[in-house]
């Protein structure tokens, strides 16, 4: 399956290339430091969570912004969760906020406030899996450990021409295991995120930049010209609709928001009333529709502006609501769909009168 070139062939020459092409992010130790050769363990954790399905242009600011706010794991821990949640605003995967916090609470309780280094310790906590865990052991704490993200997953694939999908088990299992094979015995964490680095910025999933590519003389599938075909395209897949009404219901200069439930999508944030398509709503006026996509399915919102008269009736909730001006919005959580109702609103010259 796998090609035999030399690992310390590989680790050289990427080593090298790293050296030189790396880009300098505010989770990584500046180039040229003389303080120190890895980053804090916080940052890598932090980062690695913002990292889960994000580009690392949209990463870098929130990563300033949630530093700023929480500097160690112990104010993180202690942080109000509606802070963290709006901190967290727009990065999307809200799961990820809420699991952070309480990785940062289970060190602070359970490990003397010291990130774990070794990799079994690390999957114990919550929202890390195996390539986090990874990632963290061998970029902050030179762990000899590997890590397999997608563009990990892709250089793997096109330096031996693996044609099979990386998503399969199978295929998926050969590759941790080849990985961890090609480690070398020191500067492990730059050589992982030399990996990752390669994938993002030129073996990319479309158009690789393969000129420039420090491994082009032992790339399988450049030297077969296939590498615009590995990794194969993902199997197109029905996305399920899900639709709902946004209620908009203002009394006085004050809207109704009520909040989510702790467990599920957007767990802990706030929201305008929403209820399902099926069920039935006051009179009121449409304003509009959002639709958001998500990775497994699409909502759709009818935005509507309900009049609170004499025949108003408010729908029946268990999760605790406020009445807040819009300009109070910023101090509340919203998932982006309902920023967009925010939006509709501030712009809309249909309010109900005072």
């Amino acid at each position: 399956m796998f090609n035999l070139y030399t690992q310390s062939q590989l680790s050289r020459l990427l080593l090298k290339w790293y050296d030189c092409s790396r880009r300098d992010l505010p989770w990584r130790v500046p180039q040229g430091s003389a303080h120190s050769t890895r980053p804090d363990p916080y940052y890598v954790l932090v980062s690695e969570l913002m990292l889960q399905q994000t580009q690392v242009a949209t990463v870098i600011p929130y990563f300033r912004r949630f530093l700023q706010a929480f500097p160690t794991v112990d104010k993180l821990a202690q942080a109000d969760t509606q802070q963290v949640l709006r901190l967290w605003q727009g990065l999307g995967y809200y799961r990820r906020a809420n699991n952070l916090q309480a990785t940062a609470r289970a060190i602070i309780s359970e490990h003397h406030g010291k990130i774990p280094s070794d990799l079994e310790t690390l999957l114990k906590l919550p929202g890390v899996g195996r390539y986090t865990a990874g990632a963290i052991a061998s970029i902050a704490f030179d762990r000899r450990v590997p890590i397999l993200d997608g563009n990990v997953a892709r250089v793997l694939c096109r330096l031996d021409a693996v044609e099979s999908d990386p998503r399969e088990k199978t295929t998926l299992m050969k590759l941790w295991l080849k990985a961890g094979q090609i480690l070398p015995s020191k500067r492990v964490g730059d050589f992982n995120s030399a990996l990752m680095e390669l994938g993002a910025t030129v073996c990319t999933p479309r158009n690789p930049a393969c000129r420039r590519c420090p491994l082009q003389k032992m790339c399988q599938a450049f030297a077969k010209q296939i590498q615009d075909r590995i990794p194969p395209p993902r199997k197109a897949k029905t996305i399920p609709t899900c639709h709902r009404h946004v209620l908009c219901i203002c009394k006085g200069k004050r809207w109704l928001i009520e909040q989510r439930p702790a467990k599920g999508r957007w767990a802990g944030m706030w929201q305008f009333v929403t209820v399902e398509a099926s069920e039935a709503i006051p009179p009121g006026k449409r304003l509009g529709q959002i639709k958001h996509a998500l990775t497994h399915r699409l909502y759709q919102f009818d935005v509507w502006l309900i009049s609170t008269g004499t025949s108003f009736s408010l729908p029946v909730s268990e999760n605790p609501r406020k009445w807040v001006k819009l300009a109070e919005l910023h101090q509340y959580p919203l998932p982006r769909p309902h920023q967009q109702v925010a939006a509709m609103l501030a712009k809309s010259d249909h309010a109900p009168a005072v």
